[in-house]
């Protein structure tokens, strides 16, 4: 079978590459997008990034509704905030795995709470744009 899986940006994410690269690196949002193609050619692999909540969860829905077989999310700031997007996590039967480039434990203490961890099938934090790899190769393999 083949694994269809949904790679979710939340804000700010679009400047990856320009926005502070001393915590996120150089690597575009793009460029990322194609790496993880490139290293995953048998998964269908759909991406999408947006500034708001809203769209964010939108998308987790359509993920669920469309039978897709996994998420990899990273819910930027939201991750701080959301319980609209905890909701829409629980809300779907789908396994979602948080992904956030720098150690959000390592940095400001209002970063250090997560709202979607504890209802994620794991996550990843501080292993920079490898963590998307690692997310997907869990997700490949677990479900």
């Amino acid at each position: 079978m083949k694994h269809t899986i949904l790679v979710l940006n939340g804000p700010n994410l679009n400047l990856l590459g320009a926005r502070e690269p001393e915590k996120y690196g150089h690597t575009t949002l793009e460029e990322l997008e194609v790496k993880l193609q490139r290293s995953f050619p048998d998964v269908q692999l759909s991406f999408y990034q947006s500034n708001h909540e809203g769209d964010l969860i939108d998308r987790l829905h359509q993920a669920h509704e469309s039978g897709m077989s996994g998420v990899v999310l990273n819910p930027g700031a939201y991750t701080h905030t959301s319980i609209a997007l905890r909701d829409a996590i629980t809300a779907i039967d789908l396994p979602v795995v948080e992904v956030h480039i720098s150690n959000i434990h390592a940095r400001e203490s209002f970063r250090h709470f997560s709202y979607l961890a504890p209802v994620c099938a794991g996550q990843i934090s501080g292993l920079g744009i490898e963590g998307y790899s690692l997310a997907l190769r869990w997700l490949v393999m677990n479900c």
